[in-house]
């Protein structure tokens, strides 16, 4: 409901914002008809015409902006509580079942196991939105120090298999070996971020593969791929927003918060690197790219 208003809002801001430069358009040219003698009054009423005009466009661009934005912020704060609370919730009913009701040892550790899996999915989320509020403060406290990538994303590939309780050949992991300048603690998240996107994006069977390649001589690419559900070309570069979710059936179905992508950007931009996504279209995949200033370049 909320979502079908914004939508309608925007449309009556386009709509109005329309209207009012054809009728300034309609306005100007009246002008010139009717004093096309006097230069002055040409001069002057197209000017003016023309503020009015650029004044109207770039109200309704921001009145559409800041509709758009109010959404995003709404999704957002809409994910961040379901992934708060469901956890809590679940770890709240697990205590209560064991305060309440005798059970034996094998049925108490299998509880433990999936209350301390709660508890890592509540740690991760409070992590995500802590790394999201740093981004733009980052640059003022630059660590900087000599990494193997390689083992980084070979340890973000075992976590991953673990936590999504998945085989060794679901997640894949062809690296070369390549060192970088750089917080370690970042680019561990950044890495994490990426496999977790791939593999929540997925198809009924998880195909992922992380690979560390060197590229452009000085250079070095954490390159993730994933057989899942793709990206249109127009999304492309709108993912690495911060809150931005694809719209559609699929972000409706997966729950995320729309940070990790922006989180593995400004991880890019902090470490003088850039991170891009690359896709054939809806259903034929996802290439995530994380490149990086090699240890000799930086």
């Amino acid at each position: 409901m909320a979502s079908s208003g914004r939508q309608k809002s925007i449309a009556l801001f386009i709509t109005l914002g329309s209207c009012l430069v054809a009728v300034a358009v309609t306005l100007n040219i009246g002008l010139i008809v009717w004093t096309w003698r006097t230069g002055v009054m040409l001069v002057l009423g197209a000017l003016f015409c023309s503020l009015i005009i650029a004044g109207v466009v770039l109200n309704t661009i921001f009145l559409v902006r800041e509709i758009r934005r109010n959404e995003q912020h709404d999704q957002f704060i809409n994910a961040v509580t379901h992934e708060l609370k469901t956890p809590v919730s679940s770890i709240r009913l697990y205590l209560e079942t064991l305060q309440t009701r005798e059970m034996d040892d094998a049925k108490r550790r299998e509880f433990y196991a999936v209350m301390l899996a709660d508890s890592d999915r509540l740690a991760h989320t409070i992590d995500q939105v802590l790394r999201a509020g740093r981004a733009k403060t980052w640059r003022k406290h630059h660590h900087r120090e000599l990494l193997d990538l390689t083992e980084i994303v070979k340890d973000c590939v075992r976590l991953a298999r673990l936590r999504h309780h998945l085989p060794d050949e679901a997640v894949g992991c062809e690296c070369a070996k390549a060192q970088v300048w750089g917080d370690a603690d970042e680019l561990k998240a950044a890495v994490t971020n990426l496999l977790d996107n791939a593999i929540k994006y997925s198809k009924d069977e998880v195909r992922v593969t992380a690979e560390v390649v060197l590229v452009d001589g000085n250079n070095v690419a954490v390159r993730v791929r994933d057989k899942g559900v793709g990206i249109s070309p127009a999304e492309l570069k709108r993912i690495f927003r911060r809150f931005y979710r694809i719209p559609g059936i699929v972000t409706t179905r997966v729950k995320g918060t729309g940070l990790g992508l922006y989180i593995v950007g400004a991880t890019a931009k902090r470490h003088g690197g850039k991170a891009y996504a690359e896709s054939e279209g809806a259903g034929r995949g996802s290439t995530f790219t994380l490149q990086l200033p090699g240890a000799g370049a930086a």
